[in-house]
């Protein structure tokens, strides 16, 4: 996959505040205020920053975490992982893999057939619906 490669200057003209905080700052969104955690429709969640695929709605489910969670990512290529101490914790941060935007972390304790748990921004999605 061909990384997309632009400054800060470029990514702050073509994100919102919000989403460039997120996105490139990897900042987090407060619970339960995302556009997209109960959202119910059928379709694909992409970066906000690249439009890569990320996630199925087929594989997303309410874990009551207040962030829009996933089980498992559209195509395992197209996020990354890598380990993040900050907040003094050991966490698993996932990452887009194609402009290395932060989406948010992902953890041990979802649901079969992965038992894995996406917890992911708003703000670093875009929702395109009825895709497969």
């Amino acid at each position: 996959m061909d990384k997309v490669k632009k400054t800060e200057e470029e990514w702050a003209k073509e994100l919102t505040p919000e989403q460039y905080r997120i996105l490139r700052q990897k900042g987090t969104e407060r619970a339960f205020t995302g556009e997209y955690n109960e959202s119910p429709g059928k379709g694909v969640y992409r970066c906000a920053g690249c439009g890569n695929p990320l996630f199925h709605s087929d594989t997303k489910y309410n874990s009551g975490s207040g962030w829009p969670s996933f089980y498992a990512p559209y195509d395992p290529e197209h996020v990354d992982e890598e380990e993040d101490h900050s907040f003094a914790m050991v966490r698993t941060e996932v990452l887009c893999s194609k402009c290395d935007g932060h989406l948010g972390h992902v953890f041990n304790d979802g649901p079969q057939p992965t038992g894995l748990r996406y917890c992911v921004n708003s703000a670093s999605l875009k929702f395109d619906p009825d895709e497969s």
